[in-house]
């Protein structure tokens, strides 16, 4: 598993570095003050706000949602290729993002219950 610096984990929506979704953006993570997931069932904890157990779409888009944040420098809501790693790419509203992450939870939640658990959060992407 990737290591993750421990404001990275642990509460969605503090600004702070990481993967955005889709594949689309990358941060690098470094440092020795590095905090290590794992298992999926400590990802998931950090991702359960309610403690439920499980991870609904709400909670999955808050928490995939901080690179976003982190990147968007001007706050504009909106990544500019000058704000993405390489300086590349199309711009991707803060909208644009939010909606792809659903689509990606819909395609993860194998059983249609609108919810991931351990097993669909540790699945490879579908």
């Amino acid at each position: 598993m990737r290591q993750l610096p421990r404001d990275a984990i642990d509460r969605p929506g503090r600004k702070r570095p990481g993967l955005l979704s889709c594949g689309l953006l990358v941060v690098a993570f470094a440092g020795p003050a590095a905090a290590q997931v794992e298992r999926t069932s400590d990802y998931l904890a950090r991702m359960d706000t309610d403690g439920d157990g499980r991870v609904s779409q709400d909670e999955y888009v808050a928490w995939m949602g901080y690179a976003f944040e982190r990147m968007d420098r001007n706050g504009d809501g909106v990544l500019s290729p000058e704000e993405q790693p390489g300086g590349k790419g199309k711009p991707i509203s803060l909208e644009e993002h939010r909606r792809r992450l659903a689509e990606r939870f819909v395609r993860q939640d194998a059983n249609g219950d609108g919810y991931l658990d351990a097993r669909e959060l540790a699945a490879p992407p579908r």
